[in-house]
């Protein structure tokens, strides 16, 4: 359990650009396989004196700040193409009351026919009788039975 934690905290993140251990600690995380077979970051380390030592590691924490920043703009960035990658895919529907809808098959709806592999997906029409907001509506079939409410993402317009 605990190689698969440092695996995961000494592994290097795109959105931040940074591994999770450096952003808290401020250095590298120091793999047990360096420490069975020295590395040249491991025989540095003997070789400073304390006074030294305090010294890099004061400069380390000191340029922390700046890293936790640079990481933090990276991550809104990345988060910013994400937003308008997903954004590009979304199209905004949007019913107004007695407009014709069709709605997506759900376990929600009892009206089922028996679904076949090449059977629609959509359900109805229906008529939309309310519209909380623009993403939750109620409607109605054609017995008058109540649907909903359901998100306006699982709708698509009825054209007759």
């Amino acid at each position: 359990m605990e190689e698969a934690m440092l695996a995961c905290r000494a592994t290097h993140r795109m959105p931040s650009q940074a591994t999770p251990y450096s952003l808290v600690y401020g250095v590298e995380a120091i793999l047990p396989l360096e420490c069975q077979i020295p590395s040249l970051r491991l025989s540095i380390q003997e070789g400073i004196i304390d006074e030294e030592n305090t010294r890099l590691r004061l400069a380390e924490l000191e340029a922390l700040d700046q890293k936790r920043l640079e990481s933090q703009q990276s991550l809104e960035c990345y988060q910013a193409r994400l937003f308008r990658a997903f954004n590009k895919r979304v199209c905004p529907r949007s019913f107004q009351v007695g407009d014709q809808v069709f709605a997506i098959r759900k376990p929600i709806i009892t009206s089922h026919k028996p679904v076949g592999k090449f059977s629609s997906k959509w359900d109805g029409p229906y008529v939309v009788q309310e519209a909380y907001s623009s993403w939750d509506y109620k409607f109605v079939d054609a017995d008058g039975m109540r649907i909903g409410p359901m998100n306006g993402k699982f709708l698509k317009k009825y054209y007759p």
